[in-house]
């Protein structure tokens, strides 16, 4: 298929730059079968029955935009530099990859300081990523980036506002708990303590798993053909009792409904033979039309960019023509796009 089969015109007044409040108020479009319903986040109680299970990604997204001070001695005096950081991920090493701009300014072996606690030297280069080692490790360094870092919102909302105190709030899931990700799965920020006790009550269950969503999930698809893409990488991690607890809902004949595309990916790459086993590994899986599911019988999710691989995704899960129908009415409709916007519960086809 064609990158072009993907894309799709949007109002930029349609971007979230907020999240709706509470976050269960937020809009869900629910589609199954070729009908559309307009109904709010609370409603995907009435979605669902007793023993179906939502698969939730534990990860929590870490505060990875930085802003330091590079300082170098020179003829002239002591010279100063602002230096943008974007962490991208932890490597085996130690380091961590990150985005410098401008990275012409910064020689490997200079420091650049963050804050009064904080401070990294770049220890090389590659593809234009530096690698980039923190003076503190541990808890230590937790607090510290919480403390000068800032959240890493899309491009898209980064180029309409920058990132403030709420959005640390904003941009993280209730139930984050496995610190890696430097992007949200944002599908899972309509989720409160109300809905998901009402979840409960209703004899929903739940299922976590961990995927740490790296920053190659906003990176666009450059190739016409898509089968000439190459697929961004992120580690995951599916537990004994997160296995157990998903076949015996498919054992059962209740549904299994993922929550945002970074979850489903995992439980697919999990999957073999129709059921799921234990898994810890990056994942680097390509979802696309044609492709097979054996796990998620439907998916909920945000709504998502044009020609990116998450179109393909929930092409893939509910139909090429459906989808477009999907984001046609959306968009008629004044739905709110991308990671702080609406929400949609898609059925498989």
């Amino acid at each position: 298929m064609k990158l072009s089969d993907f894309d799709f015109d949007l109002p930029e007044n349609l971007i979230a730059t907020r999240p709706a409040k509470p976050r269960s108020s937020a809009r869900l479009l629910v589609a199954q079968g070729g009908q559309i319903s307009d109904l709010t986040v609370m409603d995907l109680v009435d979605q669902l029955g007793a023993g179906d299970r939502l698969v939730l990604n534990d990860t929590r997204v870490i505060p990875a935009r930085l802003t330091g001070l590079r300082h170098r001695v020179s003829a002239q005096g002591d010279v100063s530099a602002k230096i943008e950081v974007t962490l991208l991920e932890p490597r085996a090493d130690g380091t961590w990859a990150a985005l410098i701009k401008p990275l012409k300014k910064v020689k490997d072996g200079e420091d650049i300081v963050f804050s009064d606690d904080l401070s990294a030297k770049v220890e090389g280069r590659d593809e234009g990523q530096a690698h980039i080692r923190f003076n503190l490790t541990g808890d230590d360094f937790d607090a510290a980036l919480a403390a000068a870092g800032a959240m890493p919102l899309p491009p898209y909302i980064a180029a309409l506002r920058a990132p403030d105190d709420q959005d640390k709030e904003d941009y993280q899931t209730i139930w984050a708990r496995n610190t890696g990700a430097v992007a949200a799965p944002t599908a899972s920020l309509h989720f409160d303590d109300t809905l998901l006790a009402a979840l409960r009550d209703k004899g929903v269950e739940f299922t976590y798993v961990t995927l740490h969503v790296g920053a190659g999930t906003f990176l666009p698809v450059k190739v016409d053909d898509i089968s000439d893409h190459k697929m961004h990488s992120e580690w995951g991690h599916v537990s004994e009792k997160a296995a157990a607890e998903i076949n015996a809902t498919k054992a059962a004949g209740k549904r299994v409904v993922p929550v945002g595309t970074t979850a489903l990916r995992l439980i697919e790459s999990a999957a073999k033979d129709g059921a799921i086993a234990p898994w810890s590994a990056p994942t680097d899986i390509f979802i696309t039309p044609g492709f097979e599911f054996q796990i998620a019988d439907g998916l909920m999710t945000n709504f998502h960019l044009p020609k990116s691989t998450l179109m393909m995704l929930v092409s893939a899960l509910a139909g090429v023509q459906e989808i477009k129908d999907i984001y046609a009415h959306a968009i008629l409709q004044g739905y709110r796009f991308f990671s702080y916007g609406d929400a949609s519960l898609l059925w498989r086809k």
